[in-house]
């Protein structure tokens, strides 16, 4: 008889394969957070409402005010983009639906109306102090349609509709919130670039944005009309 003690059999453990993601985990099988849907979203909205193009554009419609005005300006433009698009992303399909308007109609009317805004920037109408000092651009035309573009509400109203579940809900919300939290940030501290450029420095970004803006609302209406056409 063998006088060793019994060796007690070690089962092997699995292999090691992957890595949970992270700011995801699992409960009873149920993604909780979804970095991929978070993740497009965001690019996409990051492309669309494009931060840092909007700063020149920020600082040729609030140059002549004071710093502590251009950083409420600021703030004011973001919660109204946000709110926008939180009405859009809750009920908007219902709201075109009701109006009868289409998604290409939406695009080639928030492309024209972004067309003449640039046009006075161009022209140099926005220099006038009544047009500039007495009129709150940071409802129109910076909270809606230049961060609450047309491309933005669409691309916003497709993504809920596609979420699946709570998971899906949390992401594309998160994205949305993340988006506004960064155009607020570029905005805010875009104005240390107005202490550089001085006076003479602010009307050739005034320019600059009116060219970069006319772009803009010229593709955005190319677009409209391409998806009509192809639609018909």
């Amino acid at each position: 008889m063998d006088p060793r003690p019994a060796r007690v059999p070690v089962r092997p453990r699995a292999p090691f394969t992957s890595l949970t993601p992270l700011f995801s985990c699992k409960a009873q099988g149920i993604t909780v957070f979804d970095l991929a849907v978070f993740g497009s979203l965001f690019l996409t909205l990051f492309v669309i409402m494009d931060p840092p193009g909007i700063t020149p554009i920020f600082l040729a419609l609030t140059s002549g005010r004071p710093a502590k005005v251009q950083r409420r300006m600021a703030w004011q433009a973001v919660c109204v983009a946000f709110g926008v698009i939180a009405v859009f992303g809750i009920c908007g399909q219902q709201i075109l639906d009701y109006l009868h308007v289409s998604v290409p109609a939406l695009m080639i009317a928030g492309g024209l109306l972004l067309l003449l805004i640039a046009l006075d920037l161009l022209t140099g109408k926005t220099d006038e102090p009544q047009q500039t000092k007495d009129v709150n651009v940071a409802l129109v035309p910076l909270g809606m349609p230049l961060l609450a573009g047309p491309g933005a509400i669409v691309s916003v109203i497709l993504a809920v509709q596609k979420a699946d579940g709570f998971s899906g809900q949390l992401s594309v919300w998160s994205a949305i919130i993340a988006m506004h939290v960064v155009l607020w940030i570029t905005m805010r501290y875009s104005l240390v670039i107005i202490r550089v450029i001085k006076d003479g420095g602010v009307v050739l970004v005034t320019r600059l944005a009116g060219m970069m803006l006319s772009a803009i609302a010229v593709q955005q209406i190319i677009n409209g009309v391409l998806q009509v056409v192809h639609n018909a």
